[in-house]
C-alpha cells in the first residue's frame, strides 16, 4: 500500500491549509527525512518532510484550500504500481464544492501515470509544480495570470524566477492590446483570499463587529528615552544587542499592565477575566500579511532579555519558522506604525484580548519654558480598548502610566 501524504494539522486552532509548493515533483522520488512540499497555514507557513521513501504522485496541485488531514498525494514503494484512477481523484478535489483553487491550477495534477522505479514522468512545463519555478515566481503568475509555459527561466538551471514573470508582464504591457479585444480584458486584477490574508481579514472584521472598541491618543516627551536607547546601544554593542523604541513600550507597556489589570484581560462568554500572566504580542509586517509573535511574560523580563527576544521573534517571523507557540497566548498587543512616518492610527484589538497600543513616529516639536522656546522630541501613542471590559477613565490611567515610565526611562531598567 502507498504511503499517503497528508495536510498535516499544525495547532488545534488551524482550520485549512494550502500547498503551496512541491518541493519533489510528480512521479520523481523521494527519501525519507527529504524536504516534501512546503505548507501554508492560516498562521504560519513550514516545510513537511517526507515519512516513506518512494515515487511521489500528487494527488492536488499547489494553492488548493483543503482541510488539515486531506491526504495531498502518495508515496509508492518500488514495484508498486499507480492506478489511473489516481489522476481522476485530483480533478474530484480540485473542483469540489467549498474548495478554493487558484487562478491556474498546475498541471501536476494531470500528469500522465507512472510506476514506482520507473522513468518519471516529465515536469510541467515552467516549472509548474517541478522546482523549475521559484514560489514567489509562481505566484506572481497566478496573480498576473501568466502561463510559465511561455516563460524563460534565468535562474540556475532554468528555473523561472520572480523577476522573469516580471518581465513577462512588463513586455506585455509596452505591447499594448493590439491582439486583443478591449471588452476581453480583465477589469481588475483578482487575488485570492487565502491564508494569512484570510485570517487577517476575518479576524479583524470579527474584532470590530464583536467589540466596543474605541481609540485615544497620548503624547509622550521621548528626550530621555532617546538618551537611554543611544546609552544602551553602546553598552550592549559587543554583544551585538540594538534595542528599538518599539522595544522600550512593549517594556513600558507590560509593567503598566501589573497595576492595570483590566487592560489584561478577556471578555469571554459574559465574564472578564483578569488575567495573571502578561504576554505581549508584537505585530511584525510580512510581505503576506501581519504576524503577532508573543512575547511571554514579559513584564518578568529584564530589558536586554526583552530586546533580545524580541529581535529572536522578529527574525523568526520573516524567515516564516514561527512555532504555533510562539503565536499563542497574548494578553495584550504593540503594534508599531512609526518607522513608515505615521503619526496617529487606529489599531485593531486582537480579540479576545482587550486592548492594543500603537506606537506612532517620533517628531520634533517646541515647547515654552516661560518665554523661552524649547525643542523636544514627541511620540503620541495610539491606545485601543474594549469598553466592554473597561471605561476610558482608566484606559487613559493605564496609558498615562506608559506615558510615565517612558519619559523615566531608567524605571525600564529596574
Amino acid at each position: 500500500m502507498p504511503t499517503e501524504i497528508y495536510l498535516i494539522k499544525v495547532g488545534m486552532s488551524m482550520t485549512e491549509g494550502i500547498v503551496e509548493e512541491w518541493y519533489i515533483p510528480d512521479g520523481a522520488t523521494v527519501e525519507v527525512g527529504e524536504l516534501l512540499y512546503r505548507l501554508e497555514t492560516e498562521k504560519v507557513n513550514l516545510d513537511v518532510d517526507a515519512e516513506a521513501t518512494g515515487t511521489v504522485r500528487h494527488l492536488v496541485a499547489e494553492g488548493i484550500t483543503l482541510e488539515p488531514g486531506a491526504v495531498v498525494g502518495y508515496i509508492y514503494a518500488a514495484g508498486e504500481e499507480i492506478p489511473d484512477i489516481l489522476q481522476g481523484v485530483a480533478e474530484a478535489i480540485a473542483t469540489a464544492p467549498g474548495v478554493d483553487s487558484p487562478a491556474a491550477p498546475s498541471p501536476a495534477v494531470t500528469a500522465p501515470p507512472v510506476t514506482a522505479g520507473g522513468a518519471a514522468a516529465p515536469g510541467p512545463p515552467g516549472g509548474g509544480g517541478g522546482g523549475r519555478s521559484s514560489p514567489n515566481a509562481r505566484r506572481l503568475a497566478r496573480e498576473l495570470n501568466i502561463d510559465l509555459a511561455g516563460v524563460n527561466g534565468t535562474g540556475p538551471g532554468g528555473r523561472i524566477t520572480r523577476e522573469d514573470v516580471a518581465a513577462v508582464a512588463e513586455a506585455a504591457a509596452s505591447a499594448g492590446p493590439a491582439d486583443t479585444a478591449a471588452e476581453d480584458l480583465p477589469a481588475a486584477r483578482v487575488l485570492p483570499l487565502r491564508g494569512m490574508r484570510k485570517t487577517i481579514a476575518t479576524r479583524t472584521h470579527e474584532s470590530l463587529t464583536t467589540m466596543a472598541q474605541l481609540t485615544m491618543d497620548m503624547d509622550v516627551v521621548m528626550d530621555d528615552a532617546i538618551t537611554l536607547r543611544s546609552e544602551l546601544i553602546e553598552q550592549w554593542r559587543a554583544q551585538d544587542i540594538r534595542p528599538t523604541y518599539t522595544d522600550l513600550v512593549v517594556s513600558a507597556a507590560a509593567k503598566a499592565l501589573r497595576q492595570h489589570p483590566f487592560m489584561n484581560a478577556q471578555l469571554i462568554d459574559s465574564n472578564i477575566h483578569l488575567l495573571e500572566d502578561i504576554h505581549v504580542g508584537i505585530a511584525v509586517a510580512l510581505e503576506e500579511g501581519l504576524i503577532v509573535p508573543v512575547v511571554k511574560g514579559a513584564d518578568q523580563l529584564s530589558l536586554q532579555a526583552l530586546v533580545v527576544e524580541s529581535a529572536r521573534l522578529a527574525q523568526a517571523a520573516r524567515e516564516s519558522s514561527l512555532t504555533i507557540d510562539e503565536l499563542q497566548g497574548g494578553t495584550f498587543t504593540v503594534s508599531a506604525l512609526g518607522m513608515f512616518g505615521v503619526d496617529s492610527f487606529t489599531p485593531i484589538i486582537n480579540a479576545p484580548q482587550a486592548g492594543i497600543l500603537g506606537v506612532n513616529r517620533i517628531r520634533d516639536e517646541v515647547a515654552w519654558d516661560g518665554a523661552v522656546p524649547v525643542k523636544r522630541q514627541v511620540m503620541r501613542l495610539s491606545l485601543t480598548w474594549d469598553h466592554r471590559v473597561l471605561d476610558g477613565a482608566p484606559a487613559a490611567h493605564y496609558l498615562a502610566e506608559v506615558r510615565n515610565l517612558l519619559e523615566d526611562p531608567h524605571k525600564l531598567l529596574v
